[in-house]
């Protein structure tokens, strides 16, 4: 899924989680494809029940 669509899926703001993936701290499961963001709705739903993300907890 694009950084639109992995932004509502998850409740938030693409500004957000644009920061996320920018800072170094998160371990936002993103992938640069050329100069896009692409997501895994699977490794998304992982990390976010592993409570690496703020969303999880």
């Amino acid at each position: 899924m694009s950084l639109d669509e992995a932004a509502e899926y998850l409740g938030i703001k693409t500004v957000t989680l644009h920061g996320w993936i920018r800072d170094p701290k998160n371990e936002v499961p993103a992938h640069k494809i050329g100069r896009f963001w692409k997501f895994k709705r699977t490794e998304i739903d992982a990390w976010v029940q592993s409570g690496k993300s703020a969303i999880g907890e």
